[in-house]
């Protein structure tokens, strides 16, 4: 039998069975709130003035980004100016930077306010963009219950912060590329 080792997975089952005992708080003003040079850790890939855009920790899809107001406001009339307009603007942007890297074939784009709706942090509205691709739904997640990933979320971030800085000439989050295990005895060969 074979198998396929996914263990982001765990880490989402353990933190969702432990938020009723402990409120962890919104993860998206924690990642703003970080230095920026947390940023790649955090997975904060662009800070604009009122916007956000931050890897989903949990992908449905390699390239699913949450973009969200940088005001902690769960609702859509809860959202004015610059605060409401400004994210769109960004998912835009975001948009076309993925079309160039990933060559989608559409995408799924969308809100859930509210816990009733799916909200996973109702406290802070964000938008999925998950870019989607013809047949890009297989037997893993239907028969599996496994979606396969195929780049891993750091290696992800600095080539998309690296689209967006080259993209937008503003100050995306600059790419912090961690050595490679191994890479110094590879430089000796």
């Amino acid at each position: 039998m074979d198998r396929l080792w996914a263990p982001w997975r765990a880490q989402y089952i353990r933190e969702s069975a432990g938020a009723a005992a402990a409120d962890p708080g919104c993860f998206l003003c924690r990642g703003l709130a970080a230095p920026p040079g947390e940023d790649r850790e955090n997975l904060v890939v662009w800070r604009r003035p009122h916007s956000v855009v931050v890897l989903n920790r949990f992908p449905y899809n390699n390239g699913h980004l949450l973009v969200a107001p940088r005001v902690h406001q769960g609702t859509l009339g809860g959202l004015s100016g610059d605060d409401l307009t400004e994210p769109v603007e960004t998912m835009r942007r975001a948009i076309a930077v993925l079309d160039r890297m990933l060559n989608p074939q559409g995408y799924n784009i969308g809100v859930n306010q509210g816990k009733a709706a799916g909200a996973g942090l109702p406290g802070h509205l964000h938008w999925h963009v998950v870019p989607r691709w013809d047949g890009d739904t297989n037997f893993m997640p239907v028969l599996g219950q496994t979606k396969v990933i195929v780049e891993s979320l750091h290696e992800f971030y600095d080539r998309f912060a690296a689209e967006l800085c080259f993209e937008s000439g503003e100050r995306a989050a600059a790419p912090q590329v961690a050595p490679r295990a191994g890479a110094a005895s590879d430089a000796a060969e």
